[in-house]
């Protein structure tokens, strides 16, 4: 598993220290006790340099002489044969700019075409145990913008932390338990009751669930039992109006995610907690000193673990709360499950949350540092310029479901990605759909396209691509070509960089800047009609674009067409 420029920063690394040790050996510098540590990086214009360093800038004051006068000495001693860099050059006051070799390049097409479709895994997670947890809606009704925006973000970011070396685990909270499917069962009733003796008759409870799905399972509920359920015990009927509707309403879930690419490895019902484990997680607080009685209520110290206030965890009427739950789940992911991380992607409305959850985990004995949480911005969604907030069928918020119905389930992964988490997103429901260059997903999945027709037909004329030598693949020197081969080598830090920093979106951001590397090389880069060797180079230089547009469009779960 090769990373181009994470090996190429660590050769700079490892040269830049042999020339200190060499400069300090040779007199050239005094002895400074070691090189502070410095930092290797691209620089904004690769014309100035493809990596840069600041090492002499950051030890000038340990060597007690101009950051320059390092830079030169550095410069003396550096040993670039046998390595990927031609040439070194000092920039204003002492910054080191290395500059790639054309065999670097030729390296980096080699390395694509050996790796394929596993060009961009590497060991950086070293195996750790991740755990993601996203969307865990209500199963009491539709997904919303935020779960949709929600499941793409958590959905790709799984990935990417599975593509840099995680072990990786899917999760889905089911809220079975609680207040909420209390609500549920009541608002089922009346609409049961209405069904039989009118909407007149039955009144609706004021913080019930509105939604036409309730209706519906009602319905099917009558249909199944007619109106033996309509003299029952109020308990029993509103048991039996949960334990039919629920199991439906899940499974509906599991489809709507299903058809948005979105499969889960483990669905953790909140219910299950009910069977002790809330008992015990509250156990432990207590015995470590944490909770306190007041009013007839079991209260956690949350004000002396980074909370505003102190928490409720077992009401006075006996019933557990659905913080003491949530202590209990995070037990359950750490102590029991044995994840080393857990992340949770939630809405910017849960922010208040985050502090009091993460100090909890250290106020039951584990590290709230392993907890992260991803904290999503809202969707506006836009049509015609305008903002636009109702279902054609429901007239309420569009749903998940009906967003799919519009909108292809490619463009909707990408573009819930185009933004970081932490940012508000727009989504323009028109650019979504339409089939041009505006809309990304289209541009980036053309790009693929365009490369499979050009070796399709190329293919047609009898030229098939072949393995070229090093020295075929170093004739490619124009600009476009360089170019292209750079931003295809960044592939494996990228979804580095999005796995630490928990930001899928870079991967969008990235496929579409292979996108226009690749038009603007084919534009100006001529395939058919060159001489063999670089006819063979460039269609290398495609084989190698075009697995990695595979790779990214493979990643975030959006279809890789071979014709358009």
């Amino acid at each position: 598993m090769t990373n181009p420029v994470s090996e190429a920063k660590n050769s700079i690394a490892a040269l830049v220290t042999a020339a200190l040790e060499q400069s300090v050996a040779s007199g050239v510098l005094p002895e400074c006790g070691g090189l502070p540590s410095f930092v290797v990086e691209i620089p904004a214009d690769t014309s100035h340099g493809d990596f840069a360093t600041n090492a002499a800038m950051v030890s000038a004051r340990a060597f007690r002489c101009a950051p320059r006068k390092v830079a030169e000495a550095l410069c003396a001693n550096l040993r670039l044969d046998g390595t990927a860099f031609d040439r070194v050059e000092i920039a204003g006051p002492g910054f080191i700019n290395f500059f790639l070799s054309a065999k670097w390049f030729a390296g980096v097409v080699r390395s694509i075409l050996e790796e394929g479709d596993s060009y961009g895994r590497t060991d950086y997670g070293h195996g750790e145990k991740v755990q993601v947890e996203f969307v865990s809606a209500n199963p009491t009704g539709p997904m919303h913008m935020g779960n949709a925006r929600g499941g793409a973000i958590g959905d790709c970011l799984a990935a990417v932390l599975d593509w840099s070396g995680h072990a990786v685990t899917r999760e889905f909270y089911i809220n079975d338990a609680g207040n909420q499917v209390e609500k549920f069962g009541k608002s089922l009733e009346a609409r049961y009751l209405q069904i039989y003796l009118g909407e007149d008759a039955v009144e609706f409870p004021e913080d019930g669930y509105h939604g036409a799905d309730i209706l519906e399972r009602a319905r099917e509920f009558a249909g199944l039992h007619g109106d033996s359920y309509l003299n029952a015990d109020g308990e029993a009927r509103k048991k039996a109006l949960v334990e039919f509707a629920m199991p439906r309403n899940i499974e509906k879930l599991k489809t709507d995610l299903a058809s948005y690419r979105i499969q889960y490895d483990v669905w953790f019902p909140e219910s299950t907690l009910h069977n002790g484990a809330v008992d015990e997680a509250i156990h432990k607080l207590t015995e470590r000193g944490m909770t306190y009685e007041k009013e007839g209520a079991l209260w956690y110290k949350a004000t002396e673990n980074g909370g505003e206030k102190d928490e409720v965890l077992v009401r006075a009427n006996g019933f557990p709360t659905y913080f003491a739950a949530d202590i209990a789940y995070h037990y359950n992911k750490f102590a029991v499950r044995g994840f080393d991380r857990v992340i949770n992607v939630w809405g910017a409305d849960h922010h208040g949350h985050v502090a009091r959850l993460k100090g909890a985990m250290d106020a039951i004995g584990l590290d709230g540092s392993k907890l992260d949480i991803v904290l999503m911005q809202l969707v506006r969604l836009m049509k015609d310029g305008q903002p636009y907030k109702m279902s054609k069928r429901t007239g309420k918020a569009i749903s998940l479901t009906d967003l799919l119905e519009d909108v292809p389930v490619d463009a909707a992964r990408f573009f819930f990605n185009m933004r970081e988490p932490n940012s508000t997103l727009d989504f323009d429901l028109d650019l979504a759909v339409e089939q041009s260059s505006q809309n990304p997903v289209y541009y980036v999945q053309y790009a693929h396209a365009r490369i499979c027709t050009l070796l399709r037909k190329q293919e047609e004329a009898g030229i098939r691509p072949r393995p070229c030598t090093e020295e075929e693949l170093c004739s490619m020197n124009s600009s476009a070509e360089i170019e292209l081969a750079r931003t295809l080598a960044r592939f494996p830090q990228e979804i580095i960089d999005a796995a630490r920093n928990y930001d899928p979106a870079r991967l969008t951001k990235y496929a579409v800047e292979i996108a226009t590397g690749f038009h603007k090389y084919y534009d100006s880069c001529r395939i058919k009609g060159e001489a063999e060797p670089l006819m063979q180079a460039r269609m290398n230089l495609c084989l190698a674009t075009k697995a990695v547009l595979h790779n990214v469009l493979t990643l975030l779960k959006i279809s890789v067409p071979e014709s358009m």
